[in-house]
């Protein structure tokens, strides 16, 4: 595919502003943390970009990346953290248990690492049942072994009743960074193929219908699974191609796609038609007026390969369990840098801009 058609002087115009504003380093300036801070959007990103990094003065954080690089005695490693404050503990497809071992183990597989080991901390609410607890520390063991790595440290702290939703989860992971992998947050080049390694909005929209907030009659379940065997094969079959990796969280692909354009300085084209949705989410989002391009995923990567070996990335990803309904969804541009194009179903291009507030609270 070639670059993008000629705009009109208007749309340049409109593209400038919005360029030469999401340019400038963000800043935090809100006077009280919000919702919107932990949705993965433009507050998440002000927060980190505005206080964090230049707090810590983290390269790692500012790449914006997963996982952050370690070395010890020429050893490789990577290491990541995460906490899970989802609501209700328990959904269908998953749990926060089997969440805290998936997310924590997906941010090190889509670093290029294969998982090893997990830490795990549990703040406990006074009241909380003893069957409840049982039930996740079970789902925990499962899915550690699942994903083939060991829970080797931890801690638990027990909260007032009331202060907490009866249970959030805390975990830190270490993984060992795999020979085949030279990704970076800003490799992707012009030319490059957006690989998704399928269909997206089933977690968001599975919490969404278990909260009972909308009288909507579907069966969604929760995609939450360990993304390494899937990244094993990308790395297998493409190599030194595969440029980047995301799975695809909070703020769902959409907020993925926005963060690493910025990152590389590219510009990227999405063909909505190419973009695999359930046919259950669509109804669920078109009801409730989101666009699932937004909606988190707990099973979920984009990958960005050279275009020469993207074929054959492609089908090794399908060759995956779970990932069957892969799809090439787009391709990097050089205009305009840092931005997401949406190709839509009706021939237009339509900017796919970063999560704003956050329509989905809670769901990790």
């Amino acid at each position: 595919m070639g670059e993008p058609s000629v705009i009109s002087e208007r749309e340049g115009k409109i593209l400038g502003i919005i360029e030469t504003a999401r340019g400038k380093r963000a800043k935090f300036r809100d006077e009280r943390v919000n919702m919107s801070h932990g949705a993965g959007g433009k507050a998440t990103q002000s927060m980190i970009e505005g206080l964090f990094v230049p707090a810590f003065g983290s390269e790692a954080l500012a790449a914006m990346g997963d996982a952050g690089a370690v070395e010890a005695d020429g050893t490789q490693l990577a290491l990541t953290t995460d906490s899970f404050v989802v609501k209700p503990l328990r959904f269908p497809g998953g749990s926060i248990g089997e969440l805290a071992v998936n997310g924590t183990v997906n941010d090190l597989a889509v670093a290029g690492a294969r998982p090893l080991a997990l830490s795990l901390s549990l703040i406990l609410e006074e009241g909380l049942a003893a069957v409840d607890l049982r039930a996740e520390v079970d789902a925990i063991a499962r899915a550690a072994e699942m994903a083939g790595v060991r829970i080797v440290a931890g801690d638990t702290k027990v909260v007032e009743r009331g202060s907490a939703d009866g249970m959030y989860a805390c975990t830190s992971g270490i993984g060992l960074r795999d020979p085949r992998s030279s990704m970076a947050t800003d490799a992707i080049r012009p030319g490059d193929r957006i690989l998704l390694s399928g269909t997206i909005g089933e977690h968001g929209t599975a919490i969404m219908l278990a909260r009972g907030e909308f009288e909507l009659d579907a069966e969604i379940r929760s995609d939450t699974r360990s993304l390494w065997p899937a990244v094993d094969a990308l790395l297998e079959e493409a190599g030194p191609s595969l440029r980047c990796m995301r799975d695809a969280t909070r703020g769902g692909v959409a907020s993925v796609l926005n963060e690493l354009a910025r990152a590389s300085s590219v510009a990227m084209l999405v063909r909505e038609a190419a973009v695999p949705v359930d046919p259950a989410v669509a109804g669920a989002s078109e009801i409730l007026g989101i666009d699932p391009m937004y909606v988190a995923n707990e099973g979920k990567l984009v990958a960005f390969v050279a275009p020469e070996d993207s074929e054959r990335a492609l089908a090794a990803l399908r060759s995956v369990p779970g990932c069957e309904r892969a799809e090439e969804i787009g391709e990097v541009r050089t205009e305009p840098p840092g931005m997401v194009l949406v190709e839509t179903s009706f021939g237009g291009k339509r900017v796919m801009d970063q999560l704003v507030g956050d329509p989905l609270p809670r769901i990790c």
